[in-house]
């Protein structure tokens, strides 16, 4: 079946393109299928493409790259030929011009894999999957970077039709654009059910890991899916992966399946706030499990639009519109160099569901409510953390599933998440 292959920007390309003003070597980085190459493409004047063997005989020819004319080329799927990034780093060493080298890549290489760490010379970019306002269903109305800006000063206006059953689907149909191009539901399930097959049978073993129980590591991934948007232990995740047959893994196996999925980009935690400047009670340094994208939760459960709507799995439900939530959070957070985190008091009495902290150490606090409305009680953890950093918190924020953005009388800025971008 055919699909019209329309472009939709990216919101990292902005920072793409800055960095390829001022750096010879740019590394684009993010799990497979999120779109790395057509982005690329499109600021390459020469391509290799690491997955052909031609392409790589030619790379193992030229290792110097004097046969590529002037421009950027194009090292698509550089993991595939690690010895290729030292090539790179000794061309930058040499004085390659900004903008020479753009380098795309869906893994990290093995340990063992003969590539230096290329610190100093080549600079490495993170995409991740299409955020909400990145897919071209909604016109965003409230933007991150003035919220970033302080004092309360953001507009906050809109309004969008969006209702629970239309956040249903975006979590359901990825970010990943070539499936989220596909109009058939049952065919884009489909496709992430044999994305996740993928990763196992073949990208694993690709990048030098071999499951002796392929099944076993799937329900790993399942309970991983089930943990979503909650700091659930690693061992309540094992104890969760017992199957029909008994099998479970042992906890050093949990262990590698964590480092060699992490380094396909497939699993994409949130880090625990560090407060450097304030007095708060002891924090949790445990992250919040997150897939690379909420759609490939959903299949790992067996959820589609239709059953993830069922109130049974409401909760599920909350979980997953978090998670598509943090996406965007974060893909918009990347395109303004911030940095994204959860705040939680180990003893539970505070927590914040998102931190973003800019580069001025601006800082703007998230909740996140699958509901169309905001009562007292959903701000109560924002005003508690403005009573402590003051100033220095530039903005507090509720995302919901509601139609209208507005502000609150305490201050607390309420945003539809169909009308929240970059």
């Amino acid at each position: 079946m055919a699909v019209e292959k329309t472009y939709l920007p990216r919101a990292i390309e902005g920072v793409l393109d800055r960095w390829m003003t001022g750096a010879a070597a740019v590394a684009l980085d993010g799990v497979k299928g999120v779109g790395k190459t057509e982005t690329a493409l499109r600021r390459a004047t020469h391509t290799w493409f690491l997955d052909d063997p031609q392409d790589r005989s030619l790379a193992k020819a030229d290792q110097d790259f004097a046969l590529v004319p002037d421009g950027t080329l194009l090292i698509d799927e550089w993991q595939n030929m690690p010895v290729v990034w030292d090539q790179v780093r000794r061309a930058v060493d040499r004085g390659a011009t900004p903008g020479r080298f753009l380098l795309t890549g869906s893994a990290t290489p093995p340990r063992d894999a003969d590539a230096h760490s290329g610190a100093g010379r080549i600079l490495s970019l993170r995409m991740r999957p299409m955020a909400l306002f990145e897919r071209g269903h909604v016109e965003p109305t409230v933007s991150l970077e003035a919220l970033c800006d302080g004092g309360g000063a953001a507009e906050i206006s809109g309004r969008t039709t969006w209702t629970v059953a239309d956040y249903v689907t975006a979590i359901c149909e990825s970010g990943f654009p070539g499936i989220l191009r596909v109009p058939d539901e049952e065919i884009r399930e489909e496709f992430l059910r044999s994305y996740i097959y993928r990763v196992i049978d073949r990208d694993l073993p690709h990048n030098g890991y071999r499951a002796r129980h392929p099944e076993v590591l799937r329900r790993w991934l399942a309970a991983y899916a089930a943990a979503s948007s909650l700091t659930t232990s690693y061992s309540r995740i094992l104890d969760a992966t017992t199957g029909g047959d008994g099998e479970q893994p042992s906890k050093q196996t949990t262990q590698v399946y964590r480092e060699h999925l992490t380094a396909l980009w497939l699993l994409d935690p949130v880090p625990g706030f560090v407060a450097r400047s304030h007095e708060f009670g002891r924090l949790t340094v445990a992250p919040k499990h997150q897939l690379a994208d909420p759609a490939l939760a959903a299949i790992l459960l067996d959820k589609n639009a239709a059953t993830l709507a069922q109130a049974k799995n409401a909760g599920l439900l909350g979980q997953l519109f978090e998670s598509l939530t943090t996406l965007s959070v974060r893909v918009a957070a990347d395109a303004i160099r911030a940095r994204t985190s959860h705040l939680r008091e180990s003893k539970g009495a505070h927590e914040i569901d998102l931190i973003v902290e800019d580069r001025r150490g601006r800082v703007v606090a998230i909740e996140v409510k699958l509901a169309s409305y905001v009562e007292d009680k959903d701000v109560r953890h924002l005003l508690w953390l403005k009573s402590i950093m003051g100033e220095e918190l530039a903005d507090m924020v509720v995302v919901t599933t509601g139609q209208v953005a507005y502000r609150r009388p305490d201050g607390v800025a309420v945003v539809p998440l169909a009308l929240l971008g970059v």
